[in-house]
């Protein structure tokens, strides 16, 4: 059964074209009638065959002249042998098995492919521009960055842009996996190939189409289905010695015995399907399901060179942390209810455009905390602002702006004593005159590294490390509750890929970055994934996997389903070879007849291609995230 990454529309109907003559031809020569005599039979049976033996035939040199070749050719001696032993009834369940086993492969690596392809069939083809006043329908391959887009309700995105409206509700189950629609703000970054899940809207390109998160992903594709894993090139050397082997079996049966047909048994049930198929569908079935999960493969061998990899390395700002300004902490004032500090700072905020003030913003939005339009807000660049909310008199800012030079009391000198000397960000808030809050800022860690990390170790990773350009202390902040093997700080580009050759030197290396300065050290790694949700296209470029969601547990996830994938291949194989072996010992001591060794490899055949496709489920669950894990503690 000849393997292609994809095989042609015409290839594939060929396939069936021939299966149904070798059955057909079956049918036929049982339904002669009983008069008609043997030899009418063996014509009917040959002129079966024949077309699949000459189709192989042809199929074999041509692989030959390109310089590849594979164990068909064990299937084209069968079937050839059979005829010239006057064993037509062999050679036409031969043909019927081997036709099958083909029309079979195409039915697993389709299903194996539908995920993946799904991706590319939904390829953004229009967008609605407006300009001048005028709403026009043009090709999505048209649009510039910097052209206003309007999106309408169910329609998809069809390049990457920023939201212009106040609101809107993204769906990107097919892109990133998430299965409940995101809701997005006004400057939010989109992504094309999601879908507007509510209302219309307004975008502005900041990429073309050809560059846009969506073509990337299809890119990527296209590479899945066409890549050969290592593993998989490795079957192909292996089953080279196949052939001889066989032929040699071949030989020591009918010399032994005196009779061909042992030998022609032993060629029927040596077909080595179980090493043909098994590897590639598994690997596409792993690839497809990693899609699923959010995860794209630049093609099987970066499924199985993640299987093997024994140590990760973590960049920290966008890997480990958020990348941002995050709420780290809240210290209210004796007596005082934090979420009420939180909610008078968030309404205030609400007045601001800055970094701080859009995630104290946010801060009081995750708490769900309704927030107050403040009023006669004034407001002073890097120092605060200040004005009226609930009829409260609230200022918010620096040390200097809200307290002047009044000492500060003693709850707030610990907040300040506990983050001295780290980079982080401290607001205070003062209510009516009354120093009322002290608000963190910083880089903060995601609430999903450490399971993450505890998860990559279950899976069989057994050495973390953090790399980071910033300083020791913020280093040491982010790594304290991770549990990390190795935390270097103040690494430049350069000197991170250093790092990753040298643990590489020791042992199979994992690198997981998002910025473009971490690409070097992406491509420097056995295995490079990148953080791709918020559209690092050189890191991406440079990766060999992407993650889509803004989200660590992927990477644990992909993990999983790399080494679930790698094991069934090699089970399917070994097995499959094993089955095989022993049915051509049986067929060299006359156990099995040339008929019943076809029938006997076939079943062989659906066992491994079913194994196989185990790999499209699983490989994610508890045993590798634990939800409870990624719930850590937060300050605020």
């Amino acid at each position: 059964m000849r393997s292609s990454a994809v095989a042609a529309p015409n290839e594939s109907l060929l396939r069936r074209a021939l299966l149904l003559l070798a059955v057909g031809g079956l049918l036929a020569g049982f339904l002669l009638p009983a008069d008609s005599g043997r030899l009418s039979q063996d014509l009917v049976w040959t002129a079966a065959t024949l077309p699949l033996v000459l189709t192989l035939a042809v199929s074999i040199v041509r692989d030959f002249w390109i310089g590849r070749f594979g164990v068909d050719a064990i299937a084209l001696v069968s079937m050839s042998a059979a005829l010239l032993l006057d064993q037509a009834l062999a050679a036409v369940v031969v043909a019927i098995m081997y036709a099958g086993g083909s029309v079979l492969e195409d039915f697993a690596r389709g299903r194996a492919e539908r995920n993946l392809k799904a991706l590319t069939d939904r390829s953004p083809r229009f967008a609605r521009r407006l300009a001048g006043g005028k709403l026009e329908e043009i090709p999505a391959d048209e649009v510039a960055v910097g052209d206003e887009l309007l999106v309408r309700a169910g329609e998809v995105l069809p390049v990457d842009g920023v939201l212009l409206d106040e609101h809107a509700s993204i769906d990107a189950a097919a892109v990133t996996g998430e299965p409940l629609p995101e809701r997005c703000r006004l400057g939010d970054v989109l992504l094309s190939g999601t879908v507007n899940a509510a209302e219309s809207f307004r975008m502005r390109a900041t990429a073309i189409a050809g560059e846009s998160t969506y073509a990337g992903i299809v890119r990527m594709v296209q590479a899945a289905q066409t890549a050969k894993a290592p593993f998989m090139r490795m079957a192909d050397r292996f089953a080279l010695l196949l052939l001889p082997a066989t032929l040699i079996i071949a030989a020591a049966a009918w010399l032994g015995s005196g009779d061909p047909i042992r030998a022609l048994a032993v060629l029927v049930v040596a077909t080595p399907c179980p090493l043909i198929l098994a590897a590639p569908v598994a690997f596409i079935s792993g690839v497809s399901r990693a899609a699923r999960a959010g995860v794209l493969m630049k093609g099987s061998a970066a499924l199985e060179a993640l299987a093997q990899t024994k140590t990760v390395i973590f960049d920290k700002t966008g890997t480990l942390t958020h990348g941002g300004a995050g709420l780290l902490e809240i210290e209210a004032a004796p007596g005082r209810d934090g979420d009420e500090v939180l909610r008078l700072l968030g309404s205030l905020e609400q007045a601001s455009g800055n970094v701080v003030a859009l995630a104290a913003v946010e801060a009081a939005r995750s708490h769900a905390l309704a927030l107050s339009p403040p009023r006669e807000v004034k407001e002073s660049r890097g120092s605060g602002l200040q004005g009226i909310v609930d009829g409260v008199r609230v200022i918010a800012g620096s040390r200097a702006f809200v307290c002047g030079t009044e000492p500060l009391p003693l709850w707030a000198e610990k907040t300040i004593k506990r983050y001295e000397g780290q980079p982080v960000l401290t607001v205070y808030l003062s209510a009516n005159g009354m120093l009322v809050g002290i608000f963190v800022f910083g880089d903060g860690v995601r609430a999903d590294a450490h399971a993450t990390i505890a998860a990559l170790r279950r899976n069989g990773i057994g050495r973390a490390v953090m790399l980071t350009g910033d300083d020791e202390a913020a280093a040491a902040r982010v790594a304290a509750p991770l549990g990390l093997d190795r935390v270097l700080a103040g690494a430049t580009p350069s000197g991170k890929v250093d790092v990753v050759r040298e643990e590489r030197a020791s042992a199979p290396t994992l690198m997981v970055g998002d910025g473009i300065n971490d690409a070097p050290a992406l491509a420097a790694a056995t295995v490079g994934i990148a953080m791709g949700a918020r559209g690092a296209t050189a890191s991406s470029q440079a990766a060999d996997i992407v993650i889509l969601t803004d989200s660590l547990k992927p990477v644990a996830e992909a993990v999983a389903i790399a080494r679930r994938t790698r094991a069934i291949a090699y089970q399917s194989v070994v097995t499959g070879l094993a089955l095989s072996g022993i049915a051509m010992l049986f067929a060299a001591f006359g156990y099995v007849t040339p008929v019943a060794g076809a029938l006997l490899q076939e079943g062989i055949d659906v066992a491994v291609i079913v194994n196989a496709l185990r790999a499209l489920r699983g490989g994610v669950g508890q045993s590798s995230f634990d939800a409870n894990q990624g719930r850590m503690r937060q300050p605020a």
